[in-house]
């Protein structure tokens, strides 16, 4: 987020929100008056104010570190990588959880849906379509989008992929942040993405859960998601961690996830 005085990033928080000024002030305790002069700058917050404020806006962590450096403090949310000792506890948890749901696939993803993590009934699933298990990172609603990714051999491409885009409509109006921004501009620029999806209606009724229906050859597999999060993160990194958890919508794809297991351990 680019650097700007508090007052300025305050009332884009708030216009995000979709919250008044009055509002605001009643939620964190403060004056109206008090929160005029702080989003106008006749007036310094101090640094329980702005974690005040952002608290009662729900800010995601990074962007509160943005707020707190805006006021002149520093930041208070570490961005800890997952490899690192710090977080060794949380990494060992995800990796129990990955193992335990073999032999379905267990992803783990970052804000950005950006793959940091993944099992074996993960990389099995993948290699079963063709430029899908390649050694590069992955990006996760890429690989739903790309021609080259797994899009040819999604039979409902259409309804998998419009919810994409609202999951990532809903991202951008609770962060509000330019890579969130670039990656949705990103989806919507691929071929033959429908053009109405700009403006994709956010509360549609929906079925009570949508599964994803993949064809290759003889292959068939149909899939419904658990999107699993951390409880009370106050890292960055763990704060926005996704663990992905893929399960079969039906008894075929159920045994084929375990005929996939069984060849590749024998």
């Amino acid at each position: 987020m680019p650097n700007m005085n508090f007052g300025v990033l305050l009332r884009r928080w708030r216009a995000v929100r979709r919250v008044s000024q009055l509002d605001l002030a009643l939620d964190a305790d403060i004056s109206t008056r008090h929160l005029s002069c702080v989003e106008t700058g006749r007036a310094q917050p101090s640094r329980e104010m702005v974690l005040r404020l952002a608290e009662a806006l729900e800010v995601p962590l990074r962007e509160r570190n943005a707020l707190l450096l805006a006021a002149g403090y520093a930041p208070l949310y570490p961005h800890t990588g997952l490899d690192k000792p710090e977080v060794e506890a949380a990494r060992r948890a995800v990796e129990f959880l990955m193992a335990q749901l073999e032999p379905y696939p267990v992803v783990v993803v970052d804000r950005y849906w950006n793959t940091l993590r993944m099992n074996s009934g993960a990389k099995r699933f993948l290699a079963c379509f063709p430029g899908c298990d390649s050694g590069t990172p992955h990006n996760g609603v890429r690989l739903v989008f790309h021609p080259q990714g797994l899009r040819p051999f999604i039979v409902n491409w259409e309804a998998t992929a419009a919810t994409f885009i609202q999951w990532l409509q809903r991202d951008l109006l609770r962060a509000g942040d330019a890579e969130t921004r670039r990656l949705l501009d990103e989806l919507l620029s691929y071929p033959d993405v429908p053009r109405q999806w700009r403006a994709l209606d956010l509360d549609a009724s929906t079925a009570p859960f949508l599964a994803m229906e993949l064809c290759r050859g003889d292959v068939r597999l149909s899939f419904f998601t658990m999107l699993a999060s951390l409880g009370t993160p106050y890292d960055i990194t763990l704060h926005e961690l996704r663990i992905e958890c893929f399960f079969p919508a039906d008894e075929a794809t159920e045994e084929a996830l375990r005929r996939l297991a069984a060849a590749t351990s024998s």
